[in-house]
């Protein structure tokens, strides 16, 4: 699986929730094209199943890049010393 840029990740789940959001307070046929979308593209990105899947994946990705800046910032440290 590509693994997607942490800026193109946070940017669907934004979209996700706001289609959520949107179709729980007032469903309409928008609201559901939308909600239906934004879980195709969340699911695509993570390369899970399911919306449930795919936020499970998504956490699991967040927690990686945040890692990684840890790391690098540890290497950085090294290297100035």
């Amino acid at each position: 699986m590509i693994v997607p840029a942490e800026k193109e990740l946070r940017a669907v789940l934004a979209r996700f929730a706001q289609a959520r959001i949107d179709h729980d307070v007032c469903p309409t046929g928008r609201t559901s094209r939308d909600l239906e979308d934004s879980t195709y593209t969340l699911c695509v990105m993570t390369g899970a199943r399911t919306a449930e899947q795919a936020l499970v994946a998504a956490d699991a990705l967040l927690e990686q890049y945040l890692a990684s800046r840890v790391t690098l910032g540890q290497e950085d440290e090294t290297l100035a010393a």
